[in-house]
Order: C-alpha cells, then sequence, then structure tokens
C-alpha cells in the first residue's frame, strides 16, 4: 500500500511527469494513426468505392469508440482521483465497474450491428457494390466488438495508476499487428484467401483482441495501484452513476461526431463519391495529427485528477499550461504539413485526378481548423478531468451541431462543394471562443480556491 501513497503523479516534477506520462501514449497514437492511414491506402487498392464505403461506416465506429472513450474517460478521472483521495476502495469499485460496463456495451452493439446496421448503411447510399463493401466490414466490428471495449478499458486502467509505458506497449502490438494483418488477409499473401474488405475488419478485430489480452495481463500482474477482484464483483450503482457523471458528455460529444460525420456524408454523397472519399481521407490524415494530442490528454487528465484530489493547485496549474503549449505546437505542425504538401497526402491512397481536384483544395482549407484545435482539444479534457464534462459537451454542441452542421449545409447549397469545408474551421473559432470562457470559469471556481 506503500508504493500506491507516493504515486509519482503527486511528486514527480511536472515537466517530466507529464512527458513521461504522455509520450508513450503520443507516440502508440501516432502508431495507431499510421493503422488508420495504412489501412484505408490497402483498402483503397480494391478500388474508389470500397475506399468509400470505409467512410460510410465511419461514423458507426465513432459511436462504438464514442462510447468505449467516454466510459474508459469516466473511470480514468474517478479512479485517478480517488487515488489522490486514498481512497483505494473506491478505486477499486471504479475499476471493476469499467470493465462490467465494457462488457454490456460489447454485447449491446453486437445486436446494434446485426440488427440496424444495414438500415444505416442504406439511408446514405444505394449503391450496391458500395452496400456490399459496408456491410463486410461492419457486420465484423460489431459482431466482435467486445475485442475494442476491452482493449480500451484496460488500457485506460494502466494510464489512471501512470503506467503508460505498459498502455503504449499494449497499443503499439494491436495497432502493428493489424498493419501486418491488413495486405495479408486483404489481398490473400503467403496463401492466405483473398477476404477483401472482410479481411480488413479480421484484422482489426484480430489487432483489438491482441492488445486487450495483454493490457489484461498487464492489469493483473504488473499495476499494483489496483485490485481487481472479479471473483466477487457486483455492480455498484453509485460507482457506475459517478462514471457517467464525468463520461457521459465525453460519450455524447463522440456520438454527436458521429452523427455529424453521417450527415456529411449524405450531404457530400449528392455532390460526388469521390468527395466522401476525400472526407474519409482527410479523417486518416488528421488522425495523425489529433491522435498524438490526445495521447497528451491521456497523460495529462490523472495528473489533474489525482492533484485535484489530494488538492494541489500548483501541480494542477503547471500541467495545463505545459499541456496547451504542448499541443497548440503539435497542430501548427500539422497545419504546415497539410498546407504544404496536400497533393503528396493524398497520393497515398491511390487519389485519381477526380480526387486530387478536390481533395487538394479541401484539405487546405480544413487543416486551417488546426490553428485553433489544439487549445480547445486541451480544455475540453481539463474540463473533464475536474469532474465538469458539462461545459466539453456544451463546446462541442455548439461547434459540430450549431456551427458545422448548419454552414456545411448553407454554404453547400449556394456556393458549391469548396465552401463546405469551410464550416469546419469556421466552427473551430466558436470553440476556441467558448474554451477560453470555461478555462477561466472552472479555474476560478475549482482550482483557484484550492489552498496551495
Amino acid at each position: 500500500m506503500e508504493t500506491i501513497k507516493e504515486n509519482k503523479m503527486g511528486t514527480m516534477p511536472i515537466n517530466k511527469l507529464l512527458f513521461s506520462m504522455s509520450v508513450p501514449m503520443m507516440l502508440s497514437m501516432l502508431v495507431q494513426s499510421l493503422y488508420n492511414i495504412i489501412d484505408s491506402m490497402f483498402v483503397a487498392q480494391i478500388n474508389e468505392n470500397a475506399l468509400t464505403a470505409l467512410t460510410l461506416v465511419f461514423p458507426w465506429q465513432m459511436f462504438m469508440n464514442g462510447i468505449a472513450i467516454g466510459t474508459g474517460v469516466g473511470v480514468n478521472a474517478l479512479l485517478s482521483r480517488s487515488l489522490g483521495e486514498k481512497n483505494y476502495e473506491k478505486a477499486n469499485l471504479s475499476a471493476t465497474n469499467g470493465i462490467f460496463l465494457a462488457l454490456v456495451w460489447s454485447v449491446i452493439f453486437a445486436i446494434l450491428g446485426r440488427l440496424f446496421g444495414e438500415t444505416f448503411i442504406r439511408v446514405q447510399t444505394s449503391d450496391p457494390q458500395i452496400i456490399a463493401y459496408s456491410m463486410e466490414y461492419l457486420n465484423v466490428i460489431s459482431l466482435f466488438a467486445v475485442g475494442l471495449f476491452m482493449q480500451v478499458m484496460f488500457e485506460r486502467l494502466l494510464q489512471s495508476t501512470g503506467n503508460t509505458l505498459y498502455s503504449m506497449t499494449t497499443q503499439i502490438v494491436g495497432a502493428v499487428t493489424n498493419i501486418i494483418l491488413d495486405p495479408i488477409m486483404i489481398f490473400g499473401w503467403f496463401g492466405f484467401p483473398a477476404l477483401g474488405v472482410t479481411g480488413a475488419a479480421i484484422a482489426t478485430i484480430i489487432g483489438q483482441v491482441l492488445a486487450a489480452s495483454l493490457a489484461i495481463y498487464f492489469n493483473l500482474s504488473k499495476n499494483k495501484d489496483i485490485n481487481l477482484a472479479i471473483k466477487s464483483f457486483r455492480p455498484n450503482v453509485k460507482i457506475i452513476k459517478n462514471i457517467y457523471a464525468v463520461g457521459f458528455p465525453s460519450i455524447v460529444m463522440q456520438v454527436i461526431g458521429s452523427f455529424l460525420t453521417y450527415f456529411i456524408n449524405r450531404l457530400l454523397i449528392t455532390f460526388t463519391p469521390t468527395a466522401v472519399s476525400v472526407y474519409g481521407v482527410y479523417f486518416k490524415l488528421q488522425s495523425f495529427i489529433f491522435l498524438p494530442v490526445f495521447g497528451l490528454n491521456n497523460g495529462m487528465v490523472p495528473i489533474i485528477a489525482y492533484n485535484y484530489g489530494a488538492k494541489n493547485k500548483k501541480r494542477i496549474t503547471d500541467t495545463i499550461k505545459l499541456s496547451i503549449i504542448t499541443a497548440v505546437t503539435v497542430m501548427l505542425i500539422g497545419f504546415l504539413i497539410f498546407q504544404t504538401i496536400p497533393d503528396k497526402l493524398l497520393g497515398l491512397f491511390n487519389a485519381s485526378e477526380e480526387m486530387l481536384r478536390i481533395g487538394v483544395p479541401a484539405l487546405r482549407i480544413i487543416s486551417l481548423c488546426f490553428i485553433f484545435a489544439g487549445f480547445g482539444i486541451v480544455c475540453s479534457s481539463v474540463f473533464q478531468a475536474l469532474g465538469n464534462g458539462i461545459l466539453s459537451l456544451i463546446t462541442s454542441i455548439t461547434r459540430q451541431l450549431v456551427f458545422i452542421l448548419p454552414l456545411a449545409y448553407i454554404l453547400g447549397n449556394y456556393f458549391g462543394l469548396n465552401a463546405v469545408w469551410y464550416s469546419i474551421p469556421l466552427a473551430e473559432i466558436s470553440s476556441l471562443i467558448l474554451s477560453v470562457v470555461f478555462l477561466r470559469y472552472i479555474l476560478k471556481k475549482k482550482v483557484n480556491v484550492l489552498e496551495n
């Protein structure tokens, strides 16, 4: 128990602590983003309809990821705060109830995919080949959703207790496994049958299951801060409520993003299916910039939550400042890349002349949002770490539903396809303004009142 009381999140210098916790996750997120890019690169070799199909399935994946990540955010914040308060029983209950919730959601999505998956795709397109490709992918990832949910949850348990090196290992192993298996299963290398889009989905599931298995092993054998007493487990309604008090706004934000992508896809396909492919390629490419920032946030959240539980004001504010500076720097680098070589980025996906014609200006326009996004991403996680996820929710709703969606439809209808892309950077400005206001509010209400 002594090692728990001396958890590094309350003692190590902030500069060293933040980067020791976040850099492993930033690196693992980079590997995951490379997987996202390489996965689509291989699928694009089948044909452009296969790439469009994955883009149409993407909102469904975002929905699944949103539930998994949002639940994990709630567990992460509650567990870290409990450790900061030296309430080890509550920390253990947070972990075991988080695992229970991950299993429940796995079953729910297996059922939802079977019942509503095809309807979800057919509402977006009537092209029989795109529908067939989409259902191949959606059926597999839904039926075996347990891999995703267990991977996210057990990795969050490692992150919550400062064991980010182990979390990095599981994420990298899962992503690299996926990258290796993709061409083997899609194209039938080494005597394996060529499974096309289904092969891409199976490779994804195998990577997730392997990563989840490794994360379970690390938690049971290496994580000394929590005790996973699964045999005597009973669901705890109070703990679950506390998890979703923080996690629910994150889930809603992710689900809103899923619905936004769904409706933007429907708008873009009225111009041309190639525009949908471009939008999908953008999401894959921007993950290379955004995911490392999310990795930074994953390292930041338990530090803030722990030190809020320990009532250490200076460590909280120092963590926030360093996180903002780092995130903004990463996003500015991404902005320069998208502005200077958009044609080469699109070329990675076997881009046709039509895709280049639409995609080059699209990437340059959309990437304007990178200038503002870093600050807002960090602020959103700060709100969640301090137990005010509703502020993140308000910011996300304003950005995506109040600005992006209406602007996309208005600009698209009056000024054409290129104008649709401007809705994203314009909306990011609103997010920046709200983030500044809410950050000042939360610091005044919760952080500045602490004693030290």
